[in-house]
């Protein structure tokens, strides 16, 4: 069949009001079969609205859907309304769930029902490994390097208090290192309102002058901001652009402000930084009356030429 012919049939039909009848019947038959089933939507929204009384029938988010939608009825709205209100009302509540079971998503550390995130960074500095333990020690020191850390008081030797910017609000918690070892690691944990973190850093020597720190977080957040941050993994990124700001300041200073030499075991210090420092210098010198005695020995070295005493020497 042409093209032609087909055009002219087309035409044909166009202008048939028996074609513009039909139409017209169509729309009609779709409006009714619509509103009949809004209708008897509606009529059963209305026979399950007795039966939301029972225990536990409401907790769904269907029931309350149903509990919208007898509301609806009883005010005297259309059972296209009713069902609309129905529909809505189950609609939040599966998003609500929905985002209940993305925000905080992770792993369930210990066996209990709080989600937590592993965090793990590293970086390599170009300092002897006693600077970058030493100057992360220094806790007080992380406010002026460290991205949102506001300030950090240290009440003794193992409990520092800090306090972080996070958006436009401020956080606090409590520090506790339950573990350090000079030169090798630091073990702690935070306390907050909003999030508890068990964290542990070491210290790895490379070469003479350079030093891999790495940082291992498990983060609990309680928050709406935090958990949403956990949602995107915030605090990630968070860690390892401190870690950087860390390997800056300490590299363009060459060496650590300070350093504390204290060993804690269990949440106590088992050897204070006073004495930690005695121990060192006793060792050092030590080493070094040994390093002479040594020296002095090696000055004679089996080639010179002993002389025999005189006849009148003896």
């Amino acid at each position: 069949m042409s093209d032609s012919v087909l055009a002219e049939i087309k035409n044909d039909l166009a202008g048939n009001p028996a074609t513009e009848r039909l139409k017209e019947e169509l729309r009609h038959y779709l409006t009714a079969r619509a509103e009949d089933a809004v209708t008897r939507l509606g009529e059963r929204l209305g026979d399950r609205v007795a039966r939301l009384g029972e225990p536990g029938a409401a907790k769904s988010g269907l029931g309350k859907g149903l509990v919208e939608g007898g509301k609806a009825l009883s005010e005297g709205k259309s059972p296209a309304r009713a069902a609309l209100a129905a529909g809505t009302s189950a609609f939040k509540d599966a998003l609500r769930e929905k985002a209940k079971s993305l925000v905080g998503a992770g792993r369930t550390s210990g066996g209990g029902t709080a989600k937590s995130v592993t965090i793990v960074e590293d970086i390599d500095v170009g300092v002897p490994v006693r600077e970058a333990y030493g100057q992360w020690t220094q806790f007080q020191e992380f406010s002026t390097f460290a991205k949102g850390v506001v300030s950090v008081e240290t009440a003794d030797d193992t409990t520092t208090n800090w306090k972080v910017k996070v958006a436009k609000s401020t956080r606090s918690w409590q520090a506790n290192v339950t573990e350090q070892i000079p030169d090798e690691r630091i073990a702690w944990t935070t306390h907050g309102a909003k999030g508890t973190v068990r964290g542990v850093v070491t210290f790895h020597r490379l070469t003479d002058d350079l030093t891999r720190v790495l940082l291992v977080l498990e983060y609990a957040p309680k928050g709406l901001i935090e958990k949403t941050g956990n949602l995107w993994r915030a605090q990630g990124r968070r860690a390892r652009l401190d870690l950087k700001l860390y390997r800056a300041f300490l590299m363009l200073r060459g060496e650590a402000t300070d350093g504390w030499r204290g060993e804690i075991r269990d949440g106590e210090v088992v050897v204070g930084h006073d004495e930690a420092v005695r121990q060192e210098k006793q060792a050092d010198a030590e080493g070094a009356f040994e390093d002479d005695e040594y020296d002095e020995y090696d000055e004679y070295d089996g080639d010179e030429e002993y002389d025999e005493p005189a006849e009148g020497d003896r």
